[in-house]
């Protein structure tokens, strides 16, 4: 009996371990598989597509304007975080081209310098009135006019030169007895500049001249006129300015970082767009010992002959010096158009992969400017791939995708699921709100603001037709748009590198214009229209048009890619869907 109990317990026992196993013993597996499609469902990240910066490890509501997030997409292409890809359609699109970083012999290089012709100072002479009076009649009629030395340039009427022609007739009738004040009264004649002939004249006839003749005692062209016929003169003011302009001075900006590779005595060819085809050349004559604290440059004079009136003041021209590098044998340059500049960085667009449409922004140190490249300090290596043409086009594609670009010198943050659902702080608005502002606005002048506000108001009128689904005035703008982008006058630019920057802005702008221009389907239109506004966005910020503008967003545009456009209100009218999504979007800017 005791042994069939044993029996019993041992059967129960050995029951109770198969319903265990049966029970339990998969359970290793299935945690496996449980933990599995937990990891993959971490590591899906969901966002807003209308803030693209919330970033979130799970499905909800965006934290700033409550819409349902979406899947963002998956990190499965390898790149690290602030790389970005474009599509080969894009690439074709934007004409995107790259350049090799190589070495330059810069022998076979010059610095080019920018500058303008001047009066020559040295050679320039004032003629003054000698005598107090009333300028009876001035013989020079205007500006630019030549004068001969000894031409009659004006007769004064002078109520104390009367009172001394007057003692002199006096005095000489008394020179025998009083040779003293005879001698006296013609020397104060010829302090007022009266020549010999014209005081034995006064004796000789003894009539008193009531108008006094000026003499040029210089020849030249007439700079400026000092006065005007009619006026009160006092003695030893100023009547008219005369230039010798038989030499003129280049005064040329060397930028601070420059000063180093000139001295005096080097030899310059100039050239000018008034004459293409011909070639002057002289040597730098003086170097401003003081810097320009407001352009941080010197001014560097070449002194040209001008027998021929060739060179004319206010004229600009181009100065190229060659072997300003025979210290440093060769050096790493790249393309001009390849580089980005912020008025505080210089930032270049990096191909990281060969194979592949990859790029990420790279801030480099820029030296001195040879030809159409610049000087490499810092930033690249020998065999890196650039982009070289295009380069606008790319850095919007950054600003796009968030990534680190020319405007936005750090990637956006990132929001995890707990800072959202804490809401969205205020400083983290103010940084999306300012995602797009540059560090420092370049200074240009006035006019040349007004000239991109002209180009700005066709963009307008432009994007007013497109809200209008009217394909046919969006052509003709265009057009309009790229007569005035003509009229912007880039010699108002003083600064070489506001120069350059806008060349390219300009470049890119008119390509975008001309692509509206060629087409009448609306929605071609529209994806051109894209690309100008980033391009123009770009131009305003930098430069400025005195005129609150706001930059405004849609994330639906382009297949849920998103794009921007400028308007003068804050009202939004979306010209990429018209009538279909009129209100859709929001302001990302307000640019003042």
């Amino acid at each position: 009996m005791k042994n069939n109990k044993v029996f019993i317990y041992v059967g129960l026992l050995a029951i109770g371990i198969l319903l265990g196993w049966l029970f339990f013993g998969g359970s290793s597996h299935t945690e496996t598989n449980h933990n599995h499609d937990a990891v993959a469902e971490t590591n899906q990240m969901w966002t807003c597509s209308m803030h693209p910066q919330i970033m979130q490890p799970e499905p909800g509501d965006c934290p700033i304007c409550g819409m349902d997030l979406i899947p963002a997409e998956a990190g499965a292409d390898g790149l690290l975080a602030d790389q970005f890809k474009l599509s080969e359609n894009a690439m074709a699109l934007a004409n995107i081209q790259t350049t090799v970083v190589g070495n330059s012999e810069t022998e076979e290089n010059a610095i080019k310098l920018s500058g303008k012709i001047v009066e020559n100072e040295e050679a320039n002479a004032v003629q003054v009135s000698y005598f107090s009076g009333r300028i009876e009649r001035l013989n020079v009629n205007f500006t630019g006019e030549d004068v001969r030395k000894g031409q009659l340039l004006a007769s004064i009427y002078s109520p104390e030169l009367y009172a001394a022609q007057q003692e002199l007739i006096t005095a000489s009738a008394l020179r025998e007895t009083q040779p003293a004040l005879y001698k006296a009264v013609r020397n104060k004649l010829k302090l007022w500049k009266l020549s010999e002939n014209q005081i034995n004249q006064i004796e000789t006839s003894g009539k008193v001249q009531e108008n006094v003749p000026v003499y040029a005692t210089v020849s030249g062209t007439v700079s400026e006129k000092l006065a005007e016929e009619g006026d009160y003169v006092k003695q030893g003011q100023p009547l008219l300015k005369i230039a010798n302009l038989k030499t003129v001075w280049a005064n040329f900006d060397v930028y601070e970082n420059q000063i180093d590779l000139f001295k005096k005595g080097q030899e310059v060819a100039v050239i000018t767009k008034a004459y293409p085809n011909k070639k002057f050349t002289g040597k730098v004559d003086f170097i401003e010992p003081t810097l320009n604290t407001k352009t941080r440059t010197v001014t560097l004079r070449v002194v040209l002959n001008n027998q021929k009136d060739l060179f004319k003041p206010g004229m600009f021209v181009e100065g190229n010096i060659k072997g300003a590098f025979s210290s440093k044998n060769d050096v790493l340059t790249v393309p001009a158009t390849a580089v980005l500049w912020t008025g505080e960085r210089s930032v270049v667009y990096l191909k990281t992969n060969p194979d592949q449409p990859v790029f990420e922004m790279r801030e480099i140190t820029i030296g001195h400017k040879m030809g159409a490249d610049y000087e490499v300090l810092e930033g690249l290596e020998q065999g890196d791939e650039i982009v070289s043409h295009g380069t606008f086009t790319i850095d919007a594609a950054a600003q796009l995708q968030g990534k680190k670009s020319m405007m936005n010198k750090d990637a956006d943050k990132v929001m995890t699921g707990h800072e959202g659902h804490q809401g969205m702080s205020e400083s983290a608005s103010e940084d999306t709100k300012n995602h797009f502002n540059l560090n420092e606005r370049v200074s240009v002048s006035k006019e040349f603001q007004n000239q991109l506000k002209t180009v700005f108001n066709d963009y307008i009128q432009l994007k007013d037709a497109l809200v209008e689904d009217d394909s046919k005035k969006v052509k003709a703008v265009s057009g309009k748009l790229m007569e005035n982008l003509s009229q912007v006058d880039m010699a108002l630019l003083k600064d070489d590198e506001a120069h350059h920057h806008w060349m390219a802005l300009e470049q890119e702008i008119k390509a975008a214009s001309i692509s509206i221009s060629n087409t009448t389907q609306i929605k071609e239109q529209r994806t051109y229209f894209k690309n100008l506004s980033l391009q123009l966005t770009n131009a305003i910020e930098v430069f400025g048009i005195n005129e609150k503008v706001y930059h405004q967003f849609c994330p639906m545009v382009d297949n849920n890619k998103g794009g921007y456009w400028l308007s003068k209100e804050e009202k939004v009218f979306n010209p990429y869907f018209g009538d279909a999504m009129l209100t859709c979007g929001e302001v990302k800017q307000v640019i003042e």
